[in-house]
Formats: structure tokens, C-alpha cells, sequence
């Protein structure tokens, strides 16, 4: 399967079903944190999913805002029988190339896997180097400081990027979301 057949589109109102499944599908191999319905569908429009040539979603991720300047990867998942075939990197291409858009300087993700992450350019950091989510999602989850998932960043200022393989599909014709995405105000949480 050539992922150049692959379209890549900002999420819709109609495919948060679709995406909702694919995250259901792949909480325990994915790691992946459960999502609502009603979460999925009021952020669709953060998302960029992969489309297949039978018009289903078959990959998606989401460009979740965490501040005027960090942006994270959420929800990151491909069809089972679609691993290996780069979509994962094209999705990470699309979100990071929209998140420069919108003006962030930092993308960051939180995973078990950090080696997929690493291989395009981004690090593993201190989880305290990303106050942001733990001040937005952490600190309410129940898994807050047993996770064992790793922080990771990437820088989105200019002169940096990711690191793709010749071949990776462009994730450029993806087009932001009309509707604005909205910035979250963060309040300090006393210690």
C-alpha cells in the first residue's frame, strides 16, 4: 500500500464516530487515553485524520492546544492493519506543519513509545519542561506520576522540523480547521 494514496484532511463533524472507534479500538496497544464521544466530536476539527481509498478513517491525531505556545499530539492512532506503512509520520508531518501555522514554537506529545518521536527529530524531556500539560491534564488523572509515559518536544522555530525519510507523503495540502482553535488561560495551581 503506496501512503501516497493516502489523503490527509482536518477532522469533520462526520468522522468523530470514526475516530472515537479508532481510539476505543487502541486504549491497551496504543496506550492511549480513553476519550468521550462528546470530547472527540466538540474537538474534531483539531484532528487530522487519514482518509482510505474506500473513503474511511483510517488514522488520526489531534493538534490539542495547551498554550499561546505549546501544542501537543493527542489521540495519535493508525488502523491495526495500517502500521508500517509511515501514516503515523505523516499525521505527526500534518499536526507539526499546523501547529507552526497557528503560530506555537513547541509540539510536544506524552507516549510509551518515544522511539517513533525521537526518530523525527524530537527529545525526550523532563515532564516538568512541559508544566503546561501537567497544569491541564495530569494532575487530574489518576495515573499522575505512575504513568510511565515520556514527555517528548520539538522545537517548531524556524530552521527547525521534523526529520522525514524520502517518500513521506506532504503534509502540507492538509488546511487548518475553520473554526479557530481556541487557546486555553492557564492558572497557577498553589503547591
Amino acid at each position: 500500500m503506496n501512503t501516497l494514496s493516502i489523503q490527509l484532511r482536518t477532522g469533520e463533524p462526520g468522522d468523530a464516530a470514526a475516530i472515537h472507534g479508532l481510539i476505543d479500538a487502541n486504549l491497551s496497544v496504543g496506550h492511549l487515553l480513553p476519550r468521550t464521544f462528546d470530547d472527540v466530536e466538540s474537538h474534531v476539527h483539531r484532528f487530522v485524520v487519514a482518509i482510505g481509498e474506500d473513503g474511511a478513517v483510517i488514522g488520526c491525531g489531534e493538534l490539542a492546544p495547551l498554550s499561546g505556545e505549546v501544542a501537543e499530539v493527542r489521540s495519535l492512532v493508525v488502523e491495526t492493519a495500517r502500521r508500517g506503512q509511515r501514516l503515523g509520520v505523516a499525521l505527526v508531518n500534518a499536526l507539526a506543519d499546523r501547529a507552526r501555522e497557528l503560530g506555537y514554537v513547541t509540539l510536544c506529545a506524552f507516549t510509551h513509545q518515544p522511539a517513533h518521536f525521537i526518530r523525527l527529530g524530537f527529545s525526550i524531556v523532563p515532564h516538568v519542561w512541559v508544566p503546561e500539560k501537567i497544569a491541564h491534564d495530569c494532575v487530574g488523572c489518576a495515573q499522575f506520576r505512575h504513568c510511565g509515559q515520556y514527555a517528548v518536544s520539538l522545537s517548531l522555530r524556524a530552521g527547525s522540523g521534523l526529520r522525514l525519510e524520502p517518500g513521506a507523503p506532504p503534509a502540507r495540502a492538509v488546511a487548518a480547521p475553520r473554526a479557530s482553535v481556541e487557546r486555553l488561560r492557564l492558572i497557577p495551581i498553589p503547591a
